[in-house]
C-alpha cells in the first residue's frame, strides 16, 4: 500500500482549523496508519517538501511570507485543499482590508502597547504585509474548498477519508457546506 503524503499549513489564520483538525480523535490513529505527514505546525520539519499528495492550507495570505509559502505549496502538492473560512474567503484575517497597512502597523505596534516604541522595521522581524489580504483561491488554484470557521471534525473527515481511497469528496448539504 502506497502512503499518502499528507501536510497542513498555517498562514494567516487563529489555528482553529488545526485545532478542529485535533477534533478528529481516535480517527487520526486510522489516518496515520495510511499518511505520512510530511509537512506540519504538529511536526518539526522546516522546509516543504518536494512532492506532497495531499494539503490543507488553513488561512489568508496577508504577508508577503504567507504569499511565498503559498506560491511553493502550490507548486509542490497534486491536491490543494483550502482549509476554513480564513483560506475560502479571507474570513476575520481580511477585516483588515478598508484600512493602510500602515495604520494598521500604527495602531498595534505604537498607539496599543505598553511601552510606545516604533514600528518593529529590521529585516525578518515582521513579514511586510500585502495592501490586502486574499483568500487562498485568488492567488493560486484551489481543488476542493473546506468552509467552516473551523470546520468540523466531521467535516474534515468528509473530506479526506474518500481522498484516502482514490475518491473525489462530495459534500453535500448544510452540515457539511456552511460557513461559520
Amino acid at each position: 500500500m502506497v502512503r499518502v503524503k499528507f501536510a497542513t499549513v498555517w498562514l494567516g489564520g487563529c489555528s482553529g482549523c488545526h485545532m478542529s483538525f485535533l477534533d478528529l480523535d481516535e480517527w487520526l490513529i486510522d489516518l496515520a496508519e495510511q499518511v505520512d505527514v510530511v509537512y506540519s505546525p504538529f511536526v518539526d520539519i522546516k522546509q516543504y517538501p518536494e512532492w506532497v499528495d495531499v494539503v490543507l492550507v488553513e488561512g489568508a495570505i496577508a504577508n508577503e511570507e504567507h504569499l511565498e509559502i503559498l506560491h511553493i505549496v502550490r507548486e509542490r502538492s497534486q491536491i490543494l485543499i483550502s482549509f476554513g473560512d480564513c483560506a475560502v474567503t479571507g474570513n476575520v484575517t481580511a477585516l483588515r482590508n478598508p484600512l493602510s497597512t500602515e495604520s494598521v502597523l500604527q495602531s498595534c505596534y505604537v498607539e496599543a502597547a505598553d511601552l510606545h516604541g516604533p514600528i518593529p522595521d529590521a529585516p525578518g522581524i515582521v513579514p511586510p504585509l500585502l495592501d490586502k489580504v486574499q483568500p487562498v483561491h485568488t492567488l493560486v488554484p484551489v481543488d476542493i474548498y473546506l468552509p467552516g470557521c473551523p470546520p468540523s471534525a466531521d467535516r474534515i473527515r468528509a473530506v479526506l477519508e474518500p481522498l484516502l481511497k482514490g475518491e473525489k469528496p462530495h459534500l453535500e448539504g448544510r452540515d457539511l457546506l456552511k460557513f461559520g
